[in-house]
């Protein structure tokens, strides 16, 4: 695929004039997609169009489905070099063809591709495009399942940035899905590798469908004989059509590709999968979902977010939750997920906010089985610090209680050329390093075994006497201590404080100790006013793994000030002669 890529958006050189640069990509992605389907059905044709004469609705897309292989036909007389024959009726016959698909293939819709060929048309670009595609070999036995993907990817990001477009709000690096999937499959390793495994794999931002790719080239690396069936749902339609056109090469069922707001509407309601991967938006506010959410959040346990609203200014914590509700149940054999956010939910939001809320639910609930940091400068659109969730509802025996941090921040290769703000990989040799340092669920300096409990604290709320202009205490008419608000101030307090091993139920006695020993020392006056304890829950994943670096020897940095001196002195001397 090295050349193709290329090669194909080169195409683009017909387009100049008639359309602007960051145009290009909405006329060389739907007709590479074409070019695809075209090469899928070449030796078909004759029995499409055959069986549509004797069967029509259902029975007809039953009948297709057996008898080619495909979840879709086609049923015009056309192909692209048939369509080369008639230049003067290009356009007509080229708008029968697309029009002539399945129904279940509304990807050109997606792209306006009618109104695409019309400009062509009408600017005389028409038959050189098709020309030019009619030149490129996209059939199965040239150009796999995988470089076609690598190929989408290769048009997208040349797309994204001619616009000037974030190439990551599309698609997802290949290494760091392979990381995530890998992690996914860690825990499954045996089942995985038995007789006629058949899994599901479900993606709620599934963007151009590269997670669901991965997902189902690794597995078959490890079971050729096992059978992955895909799932997605895609808000951006040209991501959608890409999406789904990858599907139709892999044979996987396209109807299971749904486009539409995961958040507003679950294309799969109440269904659950094995294996669940996201990668959403970082900082992407919600608000045209709001009302859906918060609608759906009333209905308690039944819907979604029952755990808790994040701020309406990131949805990231929304798709975590909605994660959750897509596991298979662990009562049906459990199920795991896997989801990339960036650093604001381990730590955004104070005790009993929204976000603490959902990381409480996530923690107390056993949800949450590890959490991977990843080098910065991974993706395309940011440079910023990442992180693999991985979440299960069926923990085995030794993960149960705990949650496993690792920090693989420093696992990379520099790449030979940036894309975006992408300049470091995961090559495989560290991605098998991290997911053995996974596997291993031991301590260490790149993995820490926290129980859920230390995760949890308590904000208590320390008060110090009103003073009158005489210096004393103001008292409310049952004697006691007015607090001064202008003193007042708040403390966390770990559930681990102390020694504490019973967790939340071990809140006064912790709370007292911590005071006792924390507080009182400092300020005799104060109290803790009980009814304004809150109950939080963070993960200080940088904290945990900080390691204490000691400042230089003074005598050092004195060295290097008196050369640093020495040197400006004699160039001073210097222009001075």
């Amino acid at each position: 695929m090295s050349n193709l890529g290329p090669f194909v958006w080169s195409i683009a050189d017909q387009l100049r004039g008639v359309y602007k640069p960051h145009q290009y990509g909405s006329i060389v992605l739907p007709f590479t997609i074409l070019r695809r389907l075209d090469a899928l059905m070449a030796s078909k044709r004759d029995e499409m169009r055959a069986m549509a004469k004797k069967h029509t609705g259902g029975v007809l897309e039953a009948q297709m489905r057996r008898a080619t292989g495909l979840s879709f036909y086609n049923t015009s007389q056309y192909d692209f070099d048939r369509l080369l024959d008639d230049p003067d009726q290009l356009r007509e016959n080229l708008i029968e063809y697309v029009t002539s698909f399945s129904s279940n293939i509304d990807v050109f819709e997606q792209f306006g591709f009618e109104q695409v060929i019309n400009v062509l048309d009408e600017n005389n670009r028409l038959y050189l495009v098709v020309e030019k595609f009619a030149g490129v070999n996209l059939h199965p036995s040239a150009i796999s399942n995988a470089e076609m993907g690598d190929l989408y990817e290769h048009l997208i990001y040349k797309f994204a940035e001619a616009s000037n477009e974030e190439a990551g709000e599309h698609y997802t690096p290949r290494d760091a899905i392979r990381l995530l999937v890998d992690l996914l499959f860690a825990e499954e390793q045996e089942s995985l590798m038995g007789e006629g495994v058949v899994r599901t794999v479900y993606d709620p931002t599934a963007g151009t469908g590269g997670m669901l790719s991965v997902a189902e080239e690794r597995l078959r690396e490890r079971n050729p004989n096992a059978r992955l069936t895909l799932y997605g749902q895609e808000i951006n339609g040209q991501s959608y059509a890409i999406c789904k056109s990858d599907m139709i090469s892999k044979g996987q069922d396209i109807g299971n590709i749904r486009k539409g707001d995961t958040l507003i509407e679950d294309k799969f309601y109440r269904r659950t999968f094995d294996f669940c991967l996201s990668n959403p938006p970082y900082g992407v506010d919600w608000k045209a979902a709001e009302s859906f959410v918060k609608e759906e959040a009333r209905t308690g346990a039944l819907g979604r977010f029952n755990a808790g609203l994040p701020s309406v200014s990131d949805g990231q914590m929304l798709f975590l939750q909605h994660l959750v509700s897509k596991m298979r149940p662990a009562h049906e054999g459990g199920g795991r997920a896997g989801i990339v956010l960036n650093g604001s939910p381990l730590f955004t939001g104070a005790a009993e906010s929204g976000p603490s809320k959902i990381r409480q639910w996530l923690l107390e609930e056993d949800l949450v089985d590890a959490i991977i940091a990843l080098p910065t400068d991974m993706f395309f659109n940011t440079g910023i610090a990442t992180y693999i969730w991985v979440l299960d509802n069926s923990k085995k025996p030794e993960r149960r209680g705990t949650v496993q941090l690792v920090d693989a921040t420093g696992q990379w290769t520099k790449m030979r050329k940036g894309m975006g703000s992408k300049r470091r990989e995961i090559p495989e040799a560290h991605r098998d390093e991290i997911v053995s340092l996974y596997d291993a669920h031991e301590d260490g300096e790149q993995s820490k075994i926290l129980s859920t409990d230390e995760f949890g604290y308590w904000t208590i709320t320390v008060e110090r006497p009103l003073l009158d202009d005489d210096g004393e205490i103001v008292r409310d008419r049952k004697g006691k201590p007015k607090p001064d608000s202008k003193k007042r101030d708040t403390e966390n307090v770990p559930f681990t404080y102390g020694g504490n091993t019973d967790g939340a139920d071990g809140k006064d006695a912790t709370i007292e100790a911590y005071f006792a020993a924390e507080v009182a020392p400092h300020v005799p006056d104060a109290w803790v006013d009980h009814k304004k304890t809150k109950v939080g829950y963070e993960i200080p994943f940088t904290r945990i793994f900080y390691k204490y670096a000691p400042p230089r020897p003074l005598e050092e940095i004195d060295r290097d000030l008196e050369a640093k001196v020495a040197k400006i002195l004699t160039m001073l001397k210097a222009v001075e002669s």
